[in-house]
């Protein structure tokens, strides 16, 4: 079994805060594993939902790069063809 400190310590490594690993510790140390484990599995809930928010961000920000790109792309390609056709207007004129 790992002792308190090194428990706290490793919920920091994760992020826990400092008061949330000590609460877990105290549970720990005063031998209420269920609640140990129940606090736990409710950090790692808020864990996941920090990942989810994260990759909405990172899906959005895909999303505006795609969408830049894509216009970027069409100015470049229009800005071309007036390019062709003023050569060619002035070939002609």
């Amino acid at each position: 079994m790992i002792e308190k400190e090194q428990l706290i310590q490793r919920l920091s490594e994760t992020g826990c805060g400092k008061e949330t690993a000590e609460r877990i510790g105290t549970l720990y140390e005063a031998c209420s594993y269920d609640e140990m484990l129940h606090q736990m599995k409710v950090l790692r809930c808020e864990l996941i939902d920090e990942m989810h928010d994260s990759q909405r961000r990172v899906d959005r920000m895909d999303f505006l790069i795609r969408s830049q790109e894509k216009q970027m792309k069409e100015r470049k390609d229009r800005n071309h063809d007036e390019e062709r056709r003023t050569e060619a207007d002035s070939r002609l004129g």
